[in-house]
């Protein structure tokens, strides 16, 4: 019987390249006699209710095209209301996005469209976490958020925005760089509290928290080296109150993991986790995937083995 596949696509990612390479898909897909159905997002939040209705219909496999924002929102599909796992499909990853940090956690950083419809096909699956974060939005509104790849707090957010408004056509890499470059340039390190699994773990200004079920972000930042996205476990990373003149020294270490060996950076494994602001006046943004859905304080829970993944 021929694989049944729900392809949600987000035509506007990579800089419009995903739109280009849809014909090639088409055909390729075709080649493979793999069944599908396109389903094009029109709208911020659209890949959910594209990827819940697939669900619903039943599907061999559920598969992303687009970038890490693109994958959270179809991550939505698997968790309730509640925050609860949901059984789904296998997820099948088709990168083609500005950062691809999570494609690049599970090794599938080459992109090329070939080696990811084999995926599709070898029907060899790995079991995924995902994490479950609840937060305020903008209005001060308690909103639940799957994320199946890094939640954070702290400059973070502040590049997500300047990345959202930049051009589009630099690539991941270089727009998160430049991004990161000149958010470095106004940051003020904020205070903030953190819990792991209920207990207190670390107080005080941060540059960023972390919270990773992956190990990239940023368009390639190796931030938690040792992540595992199936291992049940969160690393949580903090970078500490570095000066505006260490920050921009040591970030290059971060491309490679080596921030970790810095005495102002601590890492730890965890179920839960809580991250409160200390300054109650300063709202500090949140980064999940890529997106911004709101601020502290936030409470994130690892989900053991709530997706499973098509891999070689």
């Amino acid at each position: 019987m021929a694989t049944r596949v729900s392809v949600v696509v987000n035509p506007r990612s990579g800089a419009g390249r995903t739109r280009r390479t849809l014909i090639n898909l088409e055909r390729a897909l075709r080649r493979l006699n793999i069944q599908y159905e396109l389903l094009q997002t029109l709208r911020p939040g659209h890949a959910s209710q594209l990827a819940r209705e697939a669900c619903a219909r039943g599907c061999d496999v559920l598969a992303v095209v687009g970038g890490d924002g693109t994958l959270n929102e179809v991550a939505q599909a698997y968790v309730n209301a509640d925050g609860a796992p949901v059984a789904g499909p296998p997820l099948a990853l088709i990168p083609s996005g500005t950062g691809g940090d999570f494609a690049r956690c599970c090794g599938f950083g080459d992109g090329h469209l070939e080696s990811a419809l084999a995926r599709i096909q070898a029907k060899k699956l790995r079991d995924l976490d995902l994490g479950i974060l609840r937060l305020n939005d903008a209005e001060q509104r308690p909103v639940s958020r799957a994320f199946i790849n890094i939640a954070s707090a702290g400059i973070s957010g502040d590049v997500d925005e300047r990345v959202a408004r930049g051009p589009k056509w630099l690539g991941g890499k270089l727009a998160f760089l430049l991004a990161t470059l000149g958010s470095s340039l106004r940051y003020r390190n904020v205070p903030v509290g953190i819990s792991i699994d209920e207990r207190p773990w670390h107080e005080g200004p941060v540059v960023v928290v972390a919270i990773a079920n992956g190990q990239f972000f940023g368009g390639g930042m190796q931030v938690a080296p040792g992540a595992d996205p199936g291992d049940g476990l969160f690393d949580v990373v903090v970078v500490g109150d570095l000066t505006r003149a260490q920050f921009l020294t040591q970030f290059p270490k971060v491309q490679s993991g080596a921030h970790l060996e810095l005495e102002a950076v601590r890492c730890v494994r965890a179920h839960d986790v809580t991250v409160r602001a200390l300054d109650v006046e300063r709202p500090i943004l949140v980064d999940v995937d890529g997106e911004t859905p709101g601020y502290l304080p936030l409470d994130a829970q690892i989900l053991p083995r709530a997706v499973q993944l098509c891999i070689d």
